[in-house]
């Protein structure tokens, strides 16, 4: 089962009491205050996973609770730290605050540990109240509370390249052809019900990531097919490779096919249409295709073109290299135009 939002309660651990004590030993009538410090509470820590995928774990567990510290005890023994609560989300994770609205964390490299609630502070214990008009305080603190609050978990995954296009158009094809994802391939729409994360091998170690995203259909705004909902999974794009069914199946012309598309992407979030977007025209081995390309050239002469076949894997080789080529120099780009200081 793939979730891709929830919403948790999370309570970081409160402190544990100081402790209210005196030394009684033989011949020690005034051994003074020796009671020992409560133990800080745990904290509430996000760490970002890359074997993790998903938001499942917490769909269904939504509370967390840190680990309390323990109180005080006599002979100054303060009490130990409770245990953090550790939550593994993937790449991606955006966590918003339900009473605010407002982003409060986002969890985007693998090991990067994030403290969203931070523990209460352990109470002192009478050992602190001793002076010298006050020899035996029976004074001791309580633990503070630990921070708490109900968080709202989006996931938005990370990847190079967002796939997008109309059901069967050839999506989970060309997925399974450049990447090492295996998504589930049929001969009617909507076999994509949720992202697949692929990576696109290529020499001396480099890859890219593929974001296959559930096709879009006319009026997805409208919440018709699968909706708008998973198109946040491409929002981190640098480049937007958009499928296009060259041979018209099912009746269907690949230029309005392509003008549906933009659109609904403009309805999603206009930034959409402002990264670099390269079309792949596939299935270009059915002979109804080559006429149908020449028409879509004539009304989109700007668009950049590619010519594939995830049939024959005809122009899958040179699609590889451009995108390689493509996202090497965005990436470069925006390197060279952050700011010095700046965060990757």
């Amino acid at each position: 089962m793939f979730v891709d939002e929830c919403t948790v309660k999370l309570a970081a651990g409160d402190g544990g009491r100081g402790c209210v004590s005196f030394r009684r030993e033989k011949y020690e009538p005034w051994g003074g205050p020796n009671g020992g410090d409560g133990g800080r509470g745990g904290d509430v820590v996000l760490v970002g996973d890359h074997d993790t995928n998903n938001l499942v774990d917490y769909k269904y567990q939504p509370h967390w609770r840190a680990e309390r510290g323990e109180h005080g005890l006599g002979s100054d023994q303060h009490g130990r730290d409770g245990g953090s609560c550790r939550l593994r989300l993937p790449l991606g994770t955006v966590v918003i605050d339900e009473g605010t609205g407002k982003v409060v964390a986002e969890v985007v490299g693998d090991g990067v540990e994030i403290v969203l609630c931070k523990g209460g502070n352990g109470g002192w214990g009478n050992t602190h109240f001793r002076s010298s008009t006050h020899q035996a305080p029976k004074r001791a603190n309580p633990g503070h509370p630990g921070e708490t609050g109900t968080y709202r978990l989006i996931l938005k995954s990370i990847a190079d390249i967002g796939l997008v296009g109309f059901p069967n158009a050839g999506k989970s094809s060309l997925t399974n052809a450049i990447t090492k994802a295996r998504p589930k391939t049929a001969a009617y729409p909507f076999t994509t019900l949720h992202p697949q994360i692929g990576v696109i091998e290529y020499p001396h170690e480099r890859r890219l990531l593929l974001a296959d995203v559930p096709g879009l259909i006319e009026g997805a705004s409208e919440n018709r097919g699968l909706g708008h909902r998973f198109l946040r999974h491409i929002e981190r794009c640098a480049l937007l490779l958009i499928l296009i069914d060259m041979a018209g199946t099912d009746a269907r012309d690949p230029r309005n096919d392509y003008k549906h598309l933009l659109r609904e992407l403009k309805l999603y979030d206009p930034a959409m249409l402002e990264k670099p977007i390269l079309v792949a025209a596939n299935k270009m081995d059915v002979p109804a295709a080559a006429a149908h390309l020449a028409k879509f050239r004539r009304r989109y002469p700007k668009a950049d073109i590619l010519e594939i076949s995830c049939l024959t894997g005809d122009g899958l080789p040179r699609l590889k290299k451009e995108l390689l080529k493509r996202v090497t120099n965005l990436r470069r780009r925006e390197k060279r135009s952050r700011p010095p200081g700046a965060r990757a």
